[in-house]
């Protein structure tokens, strides 16, 4: 029995419990909402003002009317975000949605203002509108982008963090603490755990044990936790699952249910009812067709842009290679691309040219298939300064041009590697390797060899051109701070 200022009373044979009336929401929600919105109506401010002077240039009898619209546009517009639930606090920090919704308000707003132009018989300036509504939406996702990265800096310090209880085995409760602590941008902080059994005493990667399934809700009054995570076990059923739930939404607790199914991705799953149920159906990723055709297409159109503008660049690091070591500008190697077909591979040599035969002298620092070396001995002086920036990379621009590459995607391994691989990791294969992927934004080579495959999968699993997007935007800050590089 707990009564603290009048929390919550349990009785462990029928455990009643008494919530406090206030719900449970973490203290720095509110201010980074209103940051939000204050950005959001900032930039329709913004957006309406440019595209007035854009258009009209002055105050005009005929263009008063753009001045009340002007004025409307940036209560329209936090009025279609909050509609569309992009304030909703799930959203905040992490994931595409929030960025998809402010882009969905936007075409939105477009399209309501050309409907009812048209069913008023109204003139609307072409040019205000489409200056004004871009610029507003573009804004707006760029303002969202820097609170967002203002949120994670904060994260990784320890701060606005979401405080779970973990309800699940021990073995995937320490996997979720792992994960939690590795990447800190996603806010989740474990602090208690629940077993199917109570086990006094007993810590799990130094998270306390609390209580049993049965315990959760007291746990969490005891903890001050907001959010209850409930991990794939057998014991949390649908009908366990239903009664947390109903002990837990009085205080607005969150409660988030890990599937059995892992590492795929939203788009991919869709409840459907079928004879009273909520049925989790998981579509299989499209590895082909027409989307698979637009992904190669942009991929040859991007590295045959940046060939071009890169030229000067290429052309520099070459003679440099040449000139501060004896071999060739270009190194080539094998590496096994999709469906297990072998290509060569093309990058600025970084190593002396005996590297190959030092090697076997040489022990890997890595405990998986790859062989990793920090201050590898091979490496030259200008080879490392490279590596450190991704700079030795850059030719394989000509292997996605070629098709052997994709921009984005697995890491393109050796064949002596592939012939190591078990049959899940063979599932690398099933795309292009790419000259980034979540490994090169994930700790690079810091990664070990299991991450540096989860993270494969994953992308295998759930790839689109929209995440082929953000891994490139993400590879720029990856490549500049050049950690886990060697």
């Amino acid at each position: 029995m707990h009564n603290g200022e009048g929390l919550m009373t349990v009785v462990r044979s029928e455990p009643v419990v008494t919530w406090r009336a206030d719900p449970r929401r973490p203290a720095w929600v509110r201010p980074y909402l209103l940051r939000a919105f204050a950005s959001d109506l900032t930039c329709a401010g913004a957006g309406a003002a440019v595209a007035f002077l854009v258009r009209f240039g002055e105050v005009t009898s005929y263009a008063t009317p753009y001045i009340v619209l002007s004025l409307a546009l940036p209560l329209a517009w936090v009025c279609a975000i909050a509609l569309n639930r992009a304030y909703e606090p799930r959203m905040l920090g992490i994931g595409s949605e929030e960025f998809r919704r402010v882009v969905q308000c936007g075409l939105v707003l477009i399209t309501a203002l050309a409907v009812c132009a048209y069913a008023t018989k109204t003139e609307v300036a072409r040019g205000y509108v489409v200056v004004a509504l871009p610029l507003t939406v573009v804004l707006t996702l760029v303002f969202r982008y820097g609170l967002r990265r203002a949120l994670h800096r904060r994260r990784a310090a320890g701060e606005c963090m979401r405080r779970v209880v973990a309800v699940g085995h021990a073995a995937a409760i320490a996997d979720l603490v792992t994960r939690f602590r590795t990447e800190r941008y996603h806010g989740m902080e474990v602090v208690a755990a629940c077993l199917p059994r109570d086990v006094p005493g007993r810590q799990i990667e130094n998270v306390p044990v609390l209580g049993a399934f049965a315990d959760v809700a007291l746990v969490v009054g005891q903890c001050e936790a907001d959010t209850v995570a409930v991990l794939a076990c057998p014991e949390m059923d649908g009908v366990a699952l239903r009664r947390l739930a109903w002990r837990l939404e009085r205080t607005h607790t969150e409660l988030v249910v890990a599937p059995a199914l892992m590492e795929v991705a939203g788009p991919r799953t869709t409840i459907r009812p079928a004879a009273g149920l909520p049925l989790l159906h998981v579509e299989h990723p499209e590895l082909a067709g027409a989307r698979q055709l637009v992904k190669n297409c942009f991929d040859r159109v991007v590295a045959l842009a940046m060939l071009v503008v890169l030229a000067p660049v290429l052309v520099t690091l070459a003679l440099a290679v040449r000139l501060t070591s004896s071999g060739p500008a270009l190194f080539r190697q094998t590496r096994v691309g999709r469906d297990g077909r072998t290509f060569t591979i093309l990058k600025f040599r970084t190593m002396w040219r005996d590297a190959e035969n030092r090697k076997i002298t040489l022990t890997s620092d890595s405990a998986g298939v790859l062989f990793k070396i920090r201050n590898d001995p091979r490496i030259t002086p200008l080879g490392a300064r490279m590596r450190r920036h991704s700079l030795d990379e850059l030719p394989q621009l000509i292997n996605v041009l070629l098709g052997h590459m994709s921009l984005v995607g697995p890491r393109p391994p050796l064949p002596e590697e592939v012939a190591r691989y078990g049959d899940d990791v063979r599932r690398r294969l099933l795309v292009r390797p790419g000259l980034t992927g979540l490994w090169q934004v994930s700790g690079r080579s810091d990664l070990s060899w299991e991450e540096s495959v989860r993270l494969d999968l994953r992308y295998v699993e759930n790839w689109s051109l929209m995440l082929d997007l953000q891994i490139l935007w993400k590879t720029w800050s990856a490549v500049a701070r050049g950690q886990g590089a060697y």
